[in-house]
C-alpha cells in the first residue's frame, strides 16, 4: 500500500486551511506558496474535496477556499479514501460482502482481513484537528538559537 501525492497533499492542504482559518476564503496561490505545491495540482485536489463536501469555495478576486466544517469533524481515513479509494490490501476485500468464490477455502483471507482492519482502524482514529494539533506542537519545539 502506498499513498499517492494526491493523498498526502490533500492532508497538507486541509491542515493549511485549518491553521490559517480567519473566516475568510484563502486563495490557492497562498497555499501553494506555503506548501510548495503547484496551483495546478492543488486545483485537482480541491475539485475532488469540494465535490465530496469538504471545502467551500468562492470565485473571483476575493475568492478562495475554506473548510466546510470544523477540523475535528474530518476523519483522516475518509479524506484518504476520497483521494485514494479503498485501502483494502487485496481486491476481494473491496466489496462490503466478499464476492470471491474461494473465500471459504482461502488459507490467507483471515490474514488479509486482519491487515485491512488494522489499516482502517488506524486511519480512522485521527481527525484533521489531531494533525493540526500535532503540527502546532512540533513547531512549538522547532526553533534555533
Amino acid at each position: 500500500m502506498k499513498v499517492s501525492t494526491k493523498g498526502r497533499y490533500s492532508l497538507r492542504l486541509l491542515i493549511d486551511l485549518a491553521e490559517h482559518n480567519t473566516g475568510e476564503y484563502i486563495p490557492l496561490k497562498e497555499i501553494s506558496e506555503r506548501q510548495n505545491i503547484s496551483v495546478k495540482y492543488l486545483e485537482q485536489i480541491v475539485n475532488q474535496l469540494g465535490k465530496a463536501g469538504y471545502l467551500n469555495s468562492v470565485r473571483g478576486p476575493q475568492g478562495g477556499y475554506k473548510l466546510s466544517k470544523a477540523p475535528k469533524e474530518y476523519i483522516i481515513g475518509d479524506i484518504l479514501r476520497i483521494m485514494e479509494g479503498s485501502f483494502a490490501p487485496i481486491s476481494c476485500l473491496q466489496d462490503t460482502k466478499n464476492q470471491c468464490e474461494r473465500y471459504n477455502e482461502c488459507a490467507t483471507i483471515s490474514f488479509w482481513e486482519g491487515l485491512y482492519e488494522v489499516i482502517d482502524d488506524y486511519i480512522n482514529q485521527f481527525t484533521l484537528q489531531d494533525l493540526v494539533d500535532k503540527h502546532t506542537e512540533k513547531r512549538k519545539w522547532d526553533y534555533t538559537i
